[in-house]
C-alpha cells in the first residue's frame, strides 16, 4: 500500500504542474515587422526562391527558413504566385487553407507577409484569416486586409505548433491565400504574466510536494 501511494502522489503533482503550465500559455500578435523582430532572437526567413509559378507543386512541401525547418500543406497542393524572379507561396484552389507546421529547431515565433492573389497569381485585395496555435494549447485568430507589405507575427511563450492561413472568399469572386518572407524564430522576448489562478495552482503544487516529502520521511 505504501508503494501505491508513492506512485499516485507524484502523478497528481505532475498533472497539477501540467495544468499550471497550460494556464500560462499565451500568444502575442504583432502587426509590425520591426516590433516582431525586436521580440525574437535568431530569426530565419524563407523567401520562396525557386518556387514554381508555372506548375502544380504537390502537398506537403518541406521548407527551411534559416536554420529552421517546417512543412506547408494544402488539400489540393500549391501554385506559386508572383513571378519567377520573386515568387510567393499560394494554393492551387482558392478555398484551400495553408497550414504551416512540423517546425524543427525550437520555433517559438512565426510571421510573414500575408495577402490575397487572383487566378493568375497577381496580388488581389481582400481579407485573410490566420489561426496560430502553440504546443501549450493557446490559440489566437487574426483577420487582416492583406497587402503586399502587410506583416503579421505571432510569438508564443511555448513552442509553436501551427499557423493556418486562409482567405475570405469575396461575394461573386475568388481569392487565393498568399504568403511571402515567412519568418521563424527560436526564442521570444515576450513573457506572459501568470493569471491569479495560476499562482493558486503553483502554491497548491508546492504544498502537495511538502506533504509528500513529510510522508516519505515518515515511511523511511
Amino acid at each position: 500500500m505504501q508503494i501505491v501511494r508513492f506512485i499516485r502522489k507524484p502523478l497528481a503533482v505532475a498533472a497539477l504542474l501540467a495544468i499550471s503550465a497550460a494556464s500560462q500559455a499565451a500568444i502575442t500578435v504583432f502587426t509590425s515587422q520591426a516590433s516582431f523582430l525586436a521580440a525574437v532572437t535568431a530569426p530565419g526567413v524563407d523567401t520562396f526562391t525557386g518556387f514554381s509559378v508555372t506548375a502544380l507543386t504537390p502537398s506537403p512541401v518541406i521548407r527551411s527558413a534559416g536554420s529552421y525547418t517546417y512543412t506547408a500543406s494544402a488539400p489540393d497542393g500549391f501554385f506559386g504566385g508572383g513571378s519567377a524572379a520573386n515568387p510567393f507561396l499560394s494554393t492551387n484552389t482558392a478555398a484551400d487553407a495553408i497550414t504551416f507546421g512540423s517546425f524543427g529547431g525550437g520555433v517559438r515565433a512565426i510571421g510573414g507577409n500575408f495577402f490575397g492573389s487572383d487566378v493568375d497569381g497577381a496580388f488581389s485585395a481582400g481579407s485573410l484569416t490566420l489561426l496560430a496555435t502553440d504546443a501549450l494549447g493557446a490559440s489566437v485568430t487574426q483577420t487582416i486586409t492583406g497587402s503586399l507589405t502587410s506583416f503579421v507575427g505571432f510569438v508564443s511563450t511555448g513552442a509553436m505548433n501551427s499557423l493556418v492561413l486562409s482567405s475570405v472568399q469575396p461575394a461573386g469572386g475568388f481569392l487565393w491565400p498568399g504568403a511571402d518572407n515567412l519568418t521563424l524564430a527560436a526564442a521570444a522576448g515576450v513573457t506572459a504574466v501568470p493569471e491569479p489562478e495560476t499562482y493558486a495552482l503553483m502554491l497548491g503544487g508546492l504544498g502537495l510536494l511538502g506533504v509528500i516529502s513529510r510522508r516519505r520521511r515518515q515511511a523511511t
